[in-house]
């Protein structure tokens, strides 16, 4: 019996502290000697001689590659299934970073905690403080998105003249080169006073020409156009979806074919003739920034017939730049996206002839626009949606949770009712959760890297939560949020919501293809080595990869089995107590996710491609276990305030529990019921044992967000305040303040009123028969008038003549009671 226990114990910590092929047969080796000599058990000479043939062939990669390993890479390059030029592309795109480090089953969380903290330079912070404030002061989101349809011309030449269109340009072409957290943080702060104004300014800095220039454009490109655009002299849009091409942009049906031909330059007037160029046709919708566009980012596929550039006549999808104003650019028309003002409408042209030189990159470009575009968007998609999520999250937070303190029903605030605290906890734990996730990719982005997973995986779950976080403000405000007008700070933001979802890659298909379908080959420390191997035919490089993943298999599956039991009690982590065990709780899933994702490859080898539901499920476990990491390295980077806890831990059990229930909906249909059945005694043996926030954090949450404090505070940086009562988010702050300082007072009426003490039918009078009686003071008077003043001043909604058209500006001094 004691020899078996030993060697399940030696083998449970050589697959546990993933141990070389070397050590293990050593390990066995010592347990055969010891069994030989120590226990007096005469070993077979068969049993050596099966250990030493064994032995032999597993570390002997010659001997392994001809007996093992080579049979196996036969089959494996039968069965996996051929990938197209787009889909290698987009996997190729961008790079891993803290994501591998998940998929590995092992992270390394001193790693974590070991980024810099993402910091705004003095310049940047005077950007944020200075012109970005002012902006937001300029915009009025009522005017824009419903009298005038339109930036007023004041804001265009605000934006235009203090550089907001060229954050990303590099300080030599004239732009402000800022860093990506910056950029990130400028639209954050835009968005919390208006979405449309947000969007023209983020759109520039993010996928378009700006972007794809500093990269591919050539030198004569890029000193003629960043300097341009980073003056606001240009305006760029990227024309790139279709009609019948939207989520699907490979299959765009714009095509353009190599040929000789002539052109009138649209700036200078002249005529070139017999140039080598491209006539292109297309027809293009949804872009924003189309109908004011001075320069045309459009992509289309392009073709060789005539072989003048080369022996292929299929030669990819190219990028160009095209002056609006060249002759047979259709520009101008407009589509009304959600209720929002922002430029946005349809570009078309027929057998439009451009000079090879309009081609960014040049000739030598031609055909890799699909690349160029797959690597920008693994930036831009980390920054622009995420961080108008962020906003709406902030903003969301910041006047939910003080409408909620001031606005009473029953006697009571509404916010003290558990049906809204519930929505309230969840407005507060998602923001925190948005603002760690962009903030831990913005921090990769600054190190250098492309992200092209994580940005996926921001793209969804920010903009889902922003969904979600918008549905419970607009439910706790009621009517005050249903009825449009200036006063009302939701309905627009509301409206818009599934513009968010819908562009840069539908969410739908973002979650269900793009997230696990990128990060398991992107991610995974051996799949796409494998991959590469059968597409090179290297058995060599096949070899190596396959008996690491193995390895990788068999380890996580003991870990697994290990975690699941001890409830990840012995797992080391960086911190100790409730912080220690959410780390000790990410580790035990990360290698369970890893056990998991192998465990669907191989049972259903590349039809997994097909199988979308459980794609997004495997996706969804990668997610939560990212937004419950950025969630703790937040939380240290903001100096592990004790203030910060409930929110903290609403945040990160909503990402477990979350995480638990897409393994239980990945187990619950695994095709393989077997296989099913054996994993989910291994990943959890005691049944799932995650619960959900409970209701006591849940109600620390949004107590923290009705009351002025750090938390508070933490939550809603960055995001635009007006110092102005008479605006409606501006007179929130002063009206929470008074509200609570008033309420002893308060009480003191409400009991005199309860005593008969009052002949007074309304509230007003009955202040004034108490000043009147000396029951409060004067101060006292004067406090719970402004007070009462400033709540009705929050609570009031607007109303308009019959024609909708005009609405009153007097509303607030139309008094009864």
């Amino acid at each position: 019996m004691l020899p078996a226990i030993i060697l399940l114990a030696l083998v449970g910590a050589l697959a546990y502290f993933r141990a070389p092929v070397i050590v293990w047969t050593l390990g066995f080796a010592a347990w055969l000697l010891g069994l030989q000599f120590g226990s007096g058990f005469a070993v077979p000479v068969v049993v050596w001689g099966l250990f030493a043939a064994v032995a032999a062939v597993l570390n002997l990669p010659p001997l392994r590659r001809v007996l093992f390993t080579g049979p196996v890479f036969g089959v494996f390059k039968k069965i996996t299934p051929p990938m197209s030029q787009t889909e290698q592309e987009a996997i190729n795109a961008g790079t891993v970073w803290w994501d591998r480090d998940l998929f590995s089953g092992k992270p390394d969380w001193d790693k974590l905690l070991s980024f810099p903290d993402p910091k705004l330079t003095p310049e940047e912070q005077a950007f944020i403080d200075g012109p970005t404030e002012e902006l937001c002061k300029l915009v009025d989101d009522w005017k824009i998105t419903h009298e005038e349809k339109d930036l007023p011309e004041e804001v265009w030449n605000f934006i235009k003249d203090h550089g907001f269109l060229g954050m990303i340009v590099k300080k030599r072409y004239g732009g402000l080169e800022f860093s990506n957290y910056a950029h990130a943080k400028v639209v954050t702060k835009i968005a919390t006073r208006g979405g449309s104004a947000a969007v023209t300014v983020m759109v520039p800095n993010s996928l378009g020409p700006g972007e794809l220039l500093q990269h591919y454009g050539t030198e004569a490109q890029k000193d003629y156009y960043l300097p341009r655009l980073a003056r606001g002299q240009e305006i760029p849009c990227f024309a790139l979806t279709s009609p019948s091409a939207g989520s699907d942009a490979g299959a765009i049906p714009d095509y353009g074919y190599v040929c000789r031909g002539s052109y009138t330059h649209p700036r200078t007037g002249e005529q070139f003739d017999n140039v080598l160029g491209i006539r292109v046709s297309w027809e293009k919708r949804w872009i924003t920034l189309a109908p004011v566009a001075t320069i045309l980012g459009l992509a289309f596929k392009l073709y060789d017939p005539e072989h003048l550039l080369g022996d292929k006549e299929d030669i990819g999808i190219t990028c160009a730049l095209v002056p609006a104003g060249h002759g047979g650019v259709q520009i101008g028309r407009r589509h009304f996206p959600g209720g929002s003002a922002f430029m946005n409408g349809p570009t078309w042209g027929r057998d439009v002839f451009i000079p090879m030189e309009w081609v960014i990159g040049g000739q030598e470009y031609v055909g890799q626009g699909w690349r160029m575009l797959v690597e920008c968007l693994s930036v831009g998609r980390c920054i622009s949606l995420p961080a108008m999520s962020v906003a709406s999250g902030k903003v969301a937070s910041f006047v939910t949770g003080a409408y909620a303190r001031i606005r009473d029903q029953f006697g009571l605030p509404i916010g003290k009712f558990e049906g809204v605290d519930e929505a309230m906890a969840r407005i507060g734990g998602f923001t925190y959760q948005m603002e760690a996730s962009q903030d831990l990719a913005l921090t990769g982005l600054d190190l250098g890297e492309k992200p092209s997973v994580l940005s996926a995986v921001l793209k969804y779950h920010n903009t889902e939560r922003m969904r979600k976080t918008l549905n419970d403000a607009m439910d706790i405000h009621g009517g005050k949020a249903v009825v449009l007008g200036p006063r009302n700070y939701l309905a627009r933001a509301y409206q818009a919501i599934p513009i968010a979802i819908t562009v840069e890659g539908a969410n739908i298909l973002t979650r269900s293809m793009i997230i696990y379908g990128q990060g398991a080959i992107r991610c995974h420390p051996y799949v796409l080595r494998e991959m590469k191997s059968a597409m090179a035919n290297d058995g060599r490089e096949f070899d190596d990869a396959i008996t690491g993943h193995i390895s990788f298999v068999i380890s996580n599956f003991v870990r697994s089995l290990w975690m699941g039991l001890t409830g990840a009690r012995l797992v080391g982590a960086p911190k100790s107590g409730d912080i220690g065990r959410y780390y000790k709780q990410l580790t035990r899933f990360s290698s369970a996710f890893a056990l998991l994702s192998d465990m669907a490859m191989f049972s259903l080898g590349g039809s997994l491609k097909f199988r979308e539901k459980l794609s997004a499920r495997l996706g969804d476990m990668l997610s939560n276990l990212y937004i419950a990491s950025a969630c703790l390295k937040r939380f240290e980077r903001e100096g592990a305030n004790k203030q910060d806890l409930p929110v903290l831990q609403w945040a990160v059990e909503s990402a477990l529990y979350d995480l638990q229930q897409a393994m239980d909906g990945f187990l619950a249909n695994l095709p393989s019921r077997p296989l099913a059945f054996l994993l989910r005694r291994v990943i959890f043996p005691w049944g799932l044992t995650l619960k959900p926030p409970s209701d006591r954090i849940g109600t620390k949450v949004a107590r923290a967000l009705m009351e002025p404090g750090g938390t508070r505070d933490r939550l809603t940086h960055g995001m635009f305040v007006p110092n102005d009562e008479r605006d409606p988010v501006g007179v929130l702050q002063p009206a929470l303040k008074a509200i609570l300082e008033t309420e002893p007072v308060e009480q003191k009426l409400r009991k005199l009123t309860r005593d008969g003490k009052f002949k007074s039918l309304t509230n007003r009078e009955r202040l004034a028969e108490a000043l009147a009686a000396g029951q409060i003071s004067q101060t006292e008077f004067d406090a719970v008038a402004r007070a009462r003043k400033l709540k009705r001043d929050v609570i009031m909604v607007d109303d308009f003549d019959k024609s909708l058209t005009h609405h009153d500006d007097a509303l607030l001094e139309r008094l009864v009671f």
